[in-house]
Order: C-alpha cells, then sequence, then structure tokens
C-alpha cells in the first residue's frame, strides 16, 4: 500500500512538471498604438502566448483590438497601474511611444516583473542609463526586442566572427528601412508618434538606426566607438515634415575600423541587410535567411547554411530567459547593448544638428 501510495504521489508530481512546461507564457501589455504588438496578438491567436492583461488608454484602439482577436473585456485595463494591481504576468511586453518606455520601467521592475519593449530602449540617454539603473537595483531583466535578433543570417554570421573565420572586422555595413512608415500603410495610431520627434526622439535615424547599432555593438562584444558622425536629410519634407527620413551614421574604433549605418525612409524597397569585412574574408547577411562568404581570391561567393537551431521570436527567447534566470550580458536585446545603442542614436543626433564628429567619453 506504501508503494503504490508513493507511486501515485510521483505520478501526480511527474504530471504537474509536464503541466507547468507546458504552460504558455502568461504576457501582460502596455500599449498598443505599436504596430508590432500585431506579432504577439497573432502567436496568442495561435495560442503559443497567454495574454492576461492589456493597458489601453484610447477606448477606440482598444475596442478594435479586441473585435479583431476576440479578447475578452475582463483582461483591458486603463494604464499599466491599474493592471498590475489585478494580474500577475511573467512578463510585461511594451507596445507603446519609445519616451514611454521610461515609465513602463518604474511601474514594472520595482515589483520585480521583467520587461521586454520594442527598439530602440529609450529616446534619451538619461532614460536608458535610469533603466538600466532601475533594472540592476531590483535584479529584473528589461529587455528590448528587435526583428533582426532572430534572423538565422546574422546569428551564423556572428558565429563565424567569433570563430575568426572573417579575420579581425575592418569595417560594417548595415542598411535598415523601407519606403517609408505611411507609405507601406502603418495604422494612424502607430504613425501619430512614430514621426514625431519627442514621442519616438526623431526620424528613421532613430526608428533604423538603432538596428545598425544594436549590431554592430553585438559584432564587437560590447566596444564603445570612439567617436560617431552623423548626416541626416528630409527627402520627403511634405510627408515627414517634423522629422529626418534620411540617416547615414559613422562608427569609428579604436583598432581602426569603422561601422557605417544607412537608416532611411526612403529606400525603393523594403531591406535589413548586414555586411561584416574582415582581413580574411566578407560575410553578407543578405536577409534573414540567406548568409554568403566572400573569400580571398575568390569572387564567387559561397552559401553559407543557415538552419542552426536558434528562437523562433521574442516569445520563444524569453520562455527560455526566464526559466534560467539570466540574460546573456552582450546579448542583441540585453540592456548593456542598449544604453549603448541610445548613446550612439543621441551623439548621432547631435553630429548632425552641429556638422561635426562627436566624440564618446
Amino acid at each position: 500500500m506504501k508503494h503504490f501510495i508513493k507511486l501515485t504521489c510521483l505520478i501526480i508530481m511527474l504530471f504537474q512538471h509536464v503541466a507547468k512546461a507546458d504552460e504558455l507564457l502568461k504576457v501582460a501589455v502596455a500599449g498598443l498604438n505599436h504596430d508590432h504588438v500585431f506579432l504577439l496578438l497573432n502567436l496568442y491567436k495561435d495560442k503559443k502566448v497567454d495574454i492576461i492583461g492589456i493597458a489601453e488608454s484610447n477606448k477606440t484602439l482598444f475596442s478594435k483590438i479586441q473585435a479583431q482577436y476576440n479578447l475578452p473585456q475582463s483582461i483591458f485595463y486603463n494604464d499599466l497601474s491599474t493592471l498590475l494591481k489585478h494580474v500577475k504576468p511573467d512578463v510585461v511586453l511594451a507596445y507603446n511611444p519609445t519616451n514611454e518606455h521610461i515609465h513602463v520601467a518604474e511601474t514594472c521592475l520595482p515589483l520585480k516583473i521583467p520587461v521586454m519593449v520594442e527598439k530602440p530602449l529609450a529616446t534619451t540617454l538619461s532614460d536608458a542609463k535610469r533603466i538600466a539603473a532601475l533594472s540592476e537595483k531590483y535584479t529584473t531583466p528589461f529587455l528590448v526586442n528587435y526583428e533582426t535578433t532572430w534572423y538565422k543570417s546574422n546569428q551564423q554570421l556572428k558565429k563565424l566572427v567569433d570563430n575568426n573565420e572573417a579575420g579581425r572586422i575592418t569595417r560594417m555595413l548595415v542598411k535598415d528601412g523601407h519606403e517609408g512608415p505611411k507609405e507601406i500603410g502603418c495604422s494612424n495610431y502607430f504613425l501619430d508618434w512614430l514621426t514625431d520627434p519627442q514621442k519616438n526622439g526623431g526620424g528613421a535615424l532613430m526608428d533604423f538606426g538603432c538596428y545598425g547599432a544594436n549590431l554592430m555593438t553585438w559584432l564587437k562584444n560590447g566596444e564603445k566607438p570612439i567617436s560617431v558622425t552623423a548626416f541626416t536629410q528630409q527627402l520627403k519634407p511634405e510627408v515627414y515634415p517634423k522629422v529626418e527620413d534620411n540617416a547615414t551614421i559613422i562608427l569609428n574604433y579604436r583598432d581602426g575600423s569603422t561601422g557605417i549605418i544607412q537608416a532611411s525612409w526612403a529606400w525603393p524597397y523594403s531591406v535589413k541587410d548586414l555586411q561584416v569585412f574582415g582581413t580574411k574574408a566578407q560575410l553578407y547577411a543578405k536577409n534573414d535567411k540567406e548568409l554568403l562568404k566572400y573569400s580571398q581570391h575568390n569572387n564567387q561567393p559561397l552559401t553559407i547554411e543557415t538552419e542552426q537551431p536558434y528562437f523562433e521570436n521574442h516569445i520563444t527567447y524569453l520562455e527560455q530567459v526566464l526559466k534560467q534566470g539570466k540574460v546573456p550580458e552582450n546579448d542583441l536585446g540585453s540592456i548593456n547593448n542598449n544604453v549603448l545603442v541610445v548613446e550612439i542614436l543621441e551623439a548621432a543626433k547631435q553630429s548632425a544638428k552641429e556638422g561635426k564628429s562627436i566624440v564618446l567619453k
């Protein structure tokens, strides 16, 4: 009888463990006016994540999303503080204007609730440092989500760089952008703040310049450039009168290598690519899957396999990070990387405004 009871207890414990392992990540959402939220909502629709609360003050937007995704009325709240008094999420995902990320940090981190925001981390370096200080004080992760983090081509490229297959990096080139947020059909809710110099911190420089700064900081293992030089233009002032729609940012590093970031709302097509030139080879991540390697004395590129296992998206990544309780220090979403990203972007804005290179301390 004792053996039977013991066996029964073991079976119950096993089922509890399996059930826990199969539980969906419980997410609370801060804001709905960032169009990237639809990626999360579609994961919810596919039963890959559990949305247990949404904080959104715009009743019209709130109702539209509720009807579109058949969400229960009970999970909607007017603000994040009220939401967190009623539900206990595993993580808060923010889909709101960039300048509001600091408020999300100040609300969630003292409660030891992890956060992931959409890129970039903040509109100002002071806000970025404040978020980092709160994350450290409360030993709670504050992460940043970039589409390019989940590109298999970029992850494989980094492995090759770390294995010295390209040699010492001499130059990095990143192109990011599209025809323009209005031109590609972004919602008015998104456009209202994305084209606002205070809420977004700028235009294309912030929206797409952050990708290059993020990837280059990752490739250089967290090294800070010694100077930043930037040029910005308004190629379509009639469409984007308040902010720049085209930007070029040049990063200079202590070892003589350079990084060139081309960010634009005026490309004739959508692009997110990464090129790394080294003393041995050039690596070219053309898109999320294609990776080419150009070796010395060989003009024909070698196609590199990019089907290695990696996180499918930010939800699968969060599940692993929260399970392990630790964020890799130089990860693309890490606070260390992203404070430096904001420092680079702030220096770029200053450089473009003053017409000179900005030396980073």
